[in-house]
């Protein structure tokens, strides 16, 4: 193992209990071992068992679940009643701790105004029988009560109930019970969720938030009395020695409701600042907390606390370091931490240690890679979240992501295998048999990969002269390291394969002219070119602008605010130059399957920087300087540019139609995203 690494696997101690190196499994949505969508009650999930069991076997040192709801989101149990789940909980902690690793159970009060309310449940909440109806099944008013009347994070025209003293004790009160069951089943500590990201504890910590005139609002020791109470009944019920963690956002990073802060952005802070932070972790501490796992923001700023590919890396360190100078407690950084700058961290004391989550997903074994000196061989996480948490929300919509989604969170764009180990497995093909892959993007490669895996034997073709197919350019832009970081793994992991043999520089235009027993066409798909005049002799396509084939002046209109044109207009503005977006939807990226995270950074840093927007615009006419378009009131005008990029989509471009044992996977059969193009790879090629 690199020396630089050394830090990371030095023991520390949070309470009386010694964690064997620095790296924790940070909780993420999708992995509660309780299940959170269960329509049966929760229960213990075995696919989220076997996923941090396969990682404990990986050396990571702590593992903290995602959220235990303390009481189910579906049927509304108490989980303290659920006495099989815990006796199943200690079976698993006793193959957990044969491997060294530790584990905390992290229980939730709940979400409050953020709790991701669907476009299909919005409309039946809003009326007052249907939600009397649901009730039984999903208390919406429940799930929704936050501290003050609040408007929904996720659905407009929903305001939150607020939250009775009643059900504050019963959530206090179940925290102490449930613990108390963590405990006697061998689990090493709890965490608290949350004062952080936004969620009911946080909500009440905030004076942005909390309105409350009672013993729960008002005064700085008012507002984080719910958190203290958990704390100070969790120790009651299980002694002063169980430890217990705190999710803590060390600032808010928010200018107002869905309204978030960019790095380097000057803003009034109407959340929780670094001043009453500094004062609120000492608080937290003297009132019984053993550690802060510590981030930034809330579900308005939410790409501080699921940091998208615009993020910089490591980007909460700083302040997550600078509040660890008022507590003697152990305090965690999480947020696209890389390991060389945590493991540094860790040996300058700023922090103590090193919070770690969707690289988990995309590659289980990454640890172990990192101490054997096999960095290239890790696949890296891209922060697409594309599969994990692809919690979708654009004007007018609330979260339109579907329900099946919602229901099976932290799933792997790139590893389908996460969380999907009954669907997606490699099994050796009974029959062994040839099989020519067309098209070397990422759906041909990863179609290569799973059919060598299995037996088979692979000619892969490709028509240029490299592989990755269209992802070449959507990894071009400069913060876009980790897609780079990919395709060179992908290269990688062909050459470990004496079954694939990959031909570049060699099209196919007619099956007929290889031979093969089963054939995959991953042959992508061509952008769209609207019918609009001056398109052709004007127009620069967004993949020839992206490759830099096509250069451009100052002054750039990009015409569809799809994610492909966002990602080129942010790249435009890096670069000095100053970009503005068409799009005729009411608003740029308009789509599924795009997190908030990841679409609402995009949103706000346009919106801070003041780059043009144009929504519900559509496109008139191309000139050499400029564009007209004409907006929703029928009002034309021109915008002026030195050149036109075009983002307006792509239609497959299949080299035949699927057949007997002709497979059409990818962007070649619909056109998607980085999840759909591998996971269908694996649909096919786990058939063959």
């Amino acid at each position: 193992m690199d020396a630089k690494y050394e830090a990371l696997f030095t023991p520390w101690k949070i309470g009386n209990v010694e964690i064997k190196n620095r790296i924790v499994l940070c909780p993420m949505g999708g992995t509660s071992l309780f299940g959170w969508m269960e329509f049966t009650g929760c229960k213990f999930d075995k696919e989220a068992a076997n996923f941090f069991l396969e990682r404990a076997k990986n050396n990571v040192g702590l593992i903290i679940p995602g959220i235990a709801p303390i009481r189910d989101t579906i049927l509304g149990t108490w989980l303290y009643k659920n006495k099989k789940m815990f006796r199943d909980l200690k079976e698993f902690m006793d193959e957990i701790h044969k491997t060294g690793a530790k584990l905390f159970i992290q229980l939730t009060a709940g979400m409050g105004r953020s709790w991701a309310i669907t476009d299909h449940i919005a409309p039946l909440h809003k009326n007052a029988v249907t939600r009397t109806i649901l009730k039984p099944i999903i208390d919406t008013s429940y799930q929704l009560a936050s501290p003050s009347e609040l408007p929904s994070r996720w659905a407009d025209g929903i305001t939150c109930p607020a939250m009775t003293l009643k059900q504050i004790r019963e959530i206090i009160e179940a925290f102490g019970k449930t613990a108390a069951l963590c405990k006697e089943a061998g689990v090493d500590g709890v965490e608290v969720h949350a004062v952080h990201e936004g969620y009911l504890l946080d909500q009440f910590s905030m004076e942005y938030t909390n309105k409350r005139t009672d013993e729960y609002g008002g005064s700085f020791e008012n507002r984080f009395r719910f958190a203290t109470d958990i704390v100070k009944e969790i120790k009651s019920k299980c002694g002063e020695d169980f430890p217990v963690s705190l999710r803590y956002s060390v600032e808010s990073k928010m200018k107002g409701f869905r309204s978030g802060a960019v790095p380097g952005e000057e803003y009034t802070e109407v959340g929780r600042g670094m001043e009453e932070s500094e004062k609120a972790a000492r608080y937290l501490q003297d009132a019984g907390y053993d550690m802060l796992n510590a981030d930034n923001g809330t579900y308005d700023s939410w790409y501080w606390s699921h940091p998208p590919m615009y993020m910089p890396q490591n980007c909460n360190l700083e302040d997550v370091a600078h509040i660890k100078k008022f507590v003697t407690i152990p305090v965690v950084c999480a947020g696209r931490m890389e390991p060389d700058v945590g493991a540094q961290a860790v040996a300058d004391g700023l922090i103590d240690g090193v919070g770690v989550a969707r690289q988990f997903l995309s590659d289980p074994e990454w640890i172990t890679k990192l101490i054997e000196d096999r960095i290239e061989d890790i696949r890296p996480c891209i922060c697409c979240h594309n599969g994990c948490f692809n919690f979708s929300h654009s004007k007018g919509h609330a979260n339109n992501q579907d329900f099946g989604d919602t229901r099976g969170l932290a799933r792997c764009a790139l590893n389908p295998e996460t969380m999907q180990s009954k669907k997606y497995y490699i099994k050796p093909a009974e029959n062994k048999k040839t099989v020519a892959v067309i098209g070397g993007g990422i759906g041909g490669m990863e179609a290569a990969l799973v059919c060598a895996k299995r037996g088979h034997k692979v000619t892969l073709y490709e028509k240029s002269d490299k592989l990755g197919g269209a992802f070449i350019a959507a990894a071009a832009p400069s913060f876009k390291e980790k897609d780079r970081d990919l395709i060179t793994w992908y290269n990688r992991e062909l050459t470990k394969f004496p079954s694939i043999e990959v031909k570049l520089n060699t099209g196919i235009n007619d099956l007929t002219s290889i031979k093969a027993d089963e054939y995959i066409i991953a042959t992508g798909a061509n952008a769209i070119r609207l019918p609009v005049k001056g398109v052709a002799e004007y127009g620069i396509e967004a993949i020839d602008f992206l490759l830099g084939k096509k250069e451009v002046g100052e002054n750039v209109v990009i015409v569809g605010g799809g994610l492909t044109g966002c990602e080129i207009a942010y790249e435009l503005y890096l670069q000095g130059k100053k970009p503005t977006i068409v799009e005729m939807k009411p608003d740029i990226i308009d789509v599924k399957g795009v997190c908030l995270a990841n679409a609402s950074f995009l949103r706000d840093f346009f919106d801070a920087k003041k780059v043009p927007v144009h929504l519900e615009t559509k496109l008139a006419e191309v000139y050499a300087d400029g564009v007209t378009v004409t907006d929703k009131d029928g009002k034309s005008f021109k915008i002026d540019a030195d050149n036109v990029i075009m983002s307006t989509g792509y239609r497959s471009a299949p080299l035949c139609e699927k057949g007997k044992n002709i497979h059409v996977i990818g962007d070649a059969c619909k056109v998607g995203n980085l999840r759909t193009v591998i996971w269908q790879a694996w649909d096919v090629a786990m058939k063959i």
